[in-house]
């Protein structure tokens, strides 16, 4: 009998059944498609043995005017910067609190640091400076200085613990003296209820109230003309070191005398303003400390990074914006930090630089420059032409402002050809260049297109991809179009045994552009993981769907690099880089890859694990006629790799009904190497199904078209 071609189409489908996919592939993992034709996806080599503290949320690579090549990655702790084979931490500090004291206890590592209203929550890291030791607990001034710690626990809003490399050698209370200086907030692991006013910059209300006694005047810093305190009508209730809310105003005070709220600071936050006798005052649990209810949501941490020439541009979603310039001549660069962009808005959604005409535009930011609380997340604001700091606009600058109207919040926003596309949660919105005196013009080009997390984006080859905050996936080529998907149900719903995705998590989401293979990766967290652990791939070439389960929380594409950088998150792992004292495991690791490298998974130590991969075809009828009247007889088959190193699984999957479990032929599975000519199996079926995979490590393979000896075996 001459051999039977069973065709298979390139691309997934998981829209119809197994059977209703005759002629198409319907699930794999760590396989895509490539001239139409399948194959295992390349490997991933470690690019240093140290893993980074945190999860990893953003990367960008850029390079200077020297030619020097630099990774930044932005993590929910720390901003670092990958040069030459090895990591440097660039994470910027934020305000340094004097006159923190020390408390040892005999025989243990535990360090409590007493600083009045510190505003550290467990899990921050700081910096000492500035160091006196305990007296007599055994330390030195070197086992604190210039080294990072993290925060183990918050006893109060006036201490907190830390873990020593070394026990103490008695027990001292409030000894010694050192400054602290906490790295720059960037958020949580993964979206949260959080408290209080903010996004844990803050602590909550806390229902203790009363009024002022007395105006608080806007040009002193008490009532009274006294400058060092505040008049209430009474203090009962009030602790004796806090923050207090009085309008929009916070002010903090360190002690009590009688009625009066006594060293007190102004403009904590919120602008100082006057306030009548009379006026409410309401005491808000200290920086770091929960309120008594869950009243806001945290967004995960996130960064935007970009560069402005050899300038890196990185913002905290949802707050500050930092530059660091390489400085390639000098050599303390890489160990020079971050520092706060001069004249830019404090809370902004993220920044992006508008290459051509030199602007820094700063998306969902602040309505009044320097004041967070005014931040607008559908307001745009972008500095004068060639300046990072000049952002309110004159008659002599390019400076300016837009608002966007349709949706609550700017999502994200990619840098297309000649303009800039913003997603809102709804919308889609053109960005153009277009010169003095509006400088820039702005269009609506979509509608219920929202976008579902900020590097859900991508741009290549004229279009921009995105996944949707409701679901499916969409593409921008001058005009807003759905991208159809044969594997939507799998990806968006949860059904039966299907996990979907975890729309709570969204957010999350990266998307990663392999230009290599013509593909978009987004990977996703399935319904109820708190972290990314699925992907879907497009190849917008071949025009191909690909399902899979490996996980990157950021992704850069091969430029500058010559394959793509990506890093995974251990979620149980302890980071080695930056060295932090004390630091545990409750932050998990991220670990950073180079891909499409080889067949295999290698760790920083050049330990080889294998990939393994399949890929799951849909029934075929083994009725030549097509119609599955009879069964058929399949004798033998013969392979057709492309390509194979090592050894390749082939299973042929027998079913009688659509509705049967289905079994594997009774020779089943066949190994194959690139020396097998022909298997015999003894498959009797009215549908089979084919499947190839492979387990072991330096295996990799292409498969072509399946070609079996069928013949007709009855109708029973």
């Amino acid at each position: 009998m001459p051999l039977t071609n069973v065709q298979i189409r390139p691309g997934f489908n998981k829209q119809v059944t197994a059977v209703g996919a005759e002629g198409q592939w319907i699930d794999g993992d760590n396989v895509r498609f490539r001239y139409g034709l399948p194959e295992k996806i390349g490997g991933w080599e470690q690019l240093t043995t140290d893993s980074l503290v945190g999860v990893a949320r953003q990367q960008h690579v850029y390079a200077d005017l020297d030619g020097n090549i630099y990774a930044i990655i932005g993590t929910n702790k720390t901003l670092v910067v990958y040069y030459g084979g090895a990591f440097y931490d660039i994470t910027p500090l934020g305000t340094a609190l004097t006159g923190a004291t020390f408390t040892t206890v005999n025989a243990s590592p535990t360090v409590t640091v007493n600083k009045t209203v510190h505003g550290l929550s467990a899990g921050d890291l700081f910096i000492f400076s500035s160091v006196t030791p305990p007296t007599g607990a055994g330390y030195t001034s070197a086992n604190f200085t210039d080294q990072a710690f993290e925060v183990i626990s918050v006893p109060t809003i006036d201490t907190f613990t830390i873990t020593m490399a070394s026990n103490a050698g008695t027990s001292v209370s409030a000894s010694g003296s050192a400054t602290v200086t906490p790295y720059e907030k960037v958020g949580p692991l993964s979206q949260t209820g959080g408290y209080g006013w903010g996004t844990s910059t803050y602590g909550g209300a806390s229902g203790i109230t009363n009024t002022l006694n007395g105006l608080l005047q806007d040009d002193t810093a008490g009532t009274g003309g006294s400058g060092t305190s505040i008049t209430l009508t009474s203090t009962t209730g009030f602790p004796t070191t806090g923050v207090i809310k009085v309008g929009s105003e916070f002010i903090s005070y360190t002690g009590i005398s009688s009625n009066d709220l006594t060293g007190i600071t102004r403009d904590v936050a919120g602008t100082r303003t006057a306030h009548a006798s009379g006026s409410s005052v309401e005491f808000y649990t200290a920086w770091g400390q929960k309120s008594l209810t869950t009243n806001v949501v945290l967004e995960p941490a996130g960064w935007s990074l970009d560069n402005f020439g050899q300038i890196l541009i990185a913002t905290v979603k949802n707050g500050r914006s930092f530059q660091w310039n390489p400085l390639a001549s000098d050599p303390n660069a890489l160990t020079t930090r971050a520092t706060v962009i001069s004249g830019a808005p404090t809370a902004s959604v993220m920044s992006i630089v508008s290459d051509k005409d030199r602007h820094l535009l700063m998306l969902g930011t602040e309505t009044t420059v320097g004041t967070f609380g005014t931040q607008d997340k559908m307001f745009i604001r972008f500095s004068d032409q060639e300046t990072l700091s000049t952002y309110t606009p004159t008659s002599t600058n390019t400076a300016g402002t837009l608002r966007l109207d349709s949706g609550t919040k700017i999502v994200g926003a990619v840098p297309g050809k000649d303009y800039i596309l913003i997603l809102t949660n709804t919308s889609a919105y053109v960005v153009q260049f277009v010169g003095p005196p509006f400088t820039f013009a702005i269009k609506q080009v979509g509608s219920n297109c929202g976008a579902i997390g900020m590097n859900a984006i991508k741009y290549v080859d004229g279009k921009v991809y995105w996944m949707g905050i409701a679901g499916g996936f969409f593409l921008y080529d001058g005009t807003v179009k759905s991208l159809p998907c044969l594997v939507e149900d799998f990806v968006f719903t949860s059904k039966g045994d299907n996990l979907g995705l975890n729309y709570t998590n969204g957010e999350l989401i990266f998307s990663g552009l392999n230009t290599l293979y013509s593909e978009i990766s987004w990977f996703y967290p399935k319904d109820g993981a708190d972290q990314l652990d699925r992907v879907v791939t497009y190849n917008y070439d071949e025009n191909t769907w690909t399902t899979g389960t490996m996980t990157r929380t950021t992704w850069v594409n091969s430029s500058l690099f010559s394959v793509p950088y990506a890093t995974e998150y251990n979620t149980t792992g302890t980071g080695t880089f930056p060295v932090v004292q004390g630091v545990t495991n409750a932050n998990g690791s991220s670990i950073y890859y180079a891909h499409e490298v080889g067949n295999n998974q290698v760790d920083g130590a050049g330990n080889k694990t294998a990939i393994t991969s399949f890929i799951q075809s849909g029934s075929f009828d083994l009725d030549v006629e097509g119609n599955g009247q009879f069964f058929m007889s399949m004798r033998r088959f013969v392979p057709d790799f492309k390509l194979i190193n090592g050894n390749a699984q082939i299973t042929i999957n027998l079913t009688d009904f659509p509705t049967d479990t289905a079994t594997s032929s009774p020779l089943g599975p066949f190994t194959i190497t690139s020396s097998t000519d022909k298997v015999d199996t003894r498959a009797r079926s009215r549908f089979a199904s084919l499947r190839i995979a492979n387990t072991s490590t330096d295996e990799s393979w292409r498969y072509g078209t399946f070609r079996a000896d069928i013949q007709p075996d009855g109708q029973r």
